[in-house]
C-alpha cells in the first residue's frame, strides 16, 4: 500500500489526537487525562493530575499511587486555614457513585518525591494507581511544557513544594 503526503499528514493528525486525549477505564471508574508538568533537572518533587469519575453505584476509594519515576506518591489537597493555603496529605480519597473529582494545580494532587529521572516535556511515566474496588490501575502520564494548556479544567496556578 502506497501513502501520499495527504494520508500521512491525516494519520499523524489522528495519531496525534489520540495522545492528547487519553482516557483510561478501571470497572466503573474512568480517569481522564494524567499529565503532569516539566521541571528543571534538579528538581525533587513533582505533581501530577487527572480526572477520576465513579459511573458505578458502587463508591471506590483510591488508596495510593506509585511510579517508577519517583521513589514515593502520596495524595495531597490544598486547604485555606488560618487565611493561608496550606498542603496536606490525605490518607485515602472516597469516590461515591457519580463523583468527579479532579485533580489539578492548588487541588488535589498527587505529590512525586524523590524523582528519579527529570520530567522533561514530551515524555510520558507510568503510573499506577490504588482502587479498594477497580484495584490496580496503571496509567500513563504525559509531561507537558509549562506554557502548554492542561486541559479545559485545570487552572494555570502552580504550586511548588
Amino acid at each position: 500500500m502506497r501513502f501520499n503526503r495527504f494520508s500521512l499528514l491525516l494519520i499523524g493528525c489522528a495519531m496525534a489526537q489520540l495522545v492528547n486525549a487519553h482516557e483510561f477505564e478501571a470497572g466503573s471508574l474512568h480517569i481522564d487525562h494524567p499529565w503532569s508538568r516539566a521541571l528543571p533537572p534538579v528538581a525533587p518533587t513533582g505533581a501530577a493530575y487527572l480526572q477520576i469519575s465513579n459511573q458505578g453505584e458502587q463508591s471506590d476509594t483510591l488508596l495510593g499511587a506509585d511510579t517508577p519515576a519517583a521513589e514515593k506518591v502520596e495524595i495531597h489537597e490544598h486547604v485555606h486555614a488560618d487565611g493561608l493555603m496550606k498542603m496536606q496529605r490525605v490518607d485515602r480519597l472516597e469516590l461515591a457513585p457519580g463523583q468527579t473529582v479532579l485533580f489539578k494545580p492548588g487541588s488535589y494532587h498527587l505529590m512525586l518525591f524523590n524523582l528519579k529521572q527529570p520530567l522533561q516535556a514530551g515524555e510520558q511515566f507510568p503510573l499506577t494507581l490504588h482502587f479498594d474496588r477497580a484495584g490496580d490501575v496503571q496509567v500513563m502520564v504525559n509531561v507537558q511544557a509549562e506554557d502548554e494548556p492542561a486541559s479545559s479544567n485545570a487552572d494555570s496556578g502552580h504550586m511548588h513544594h
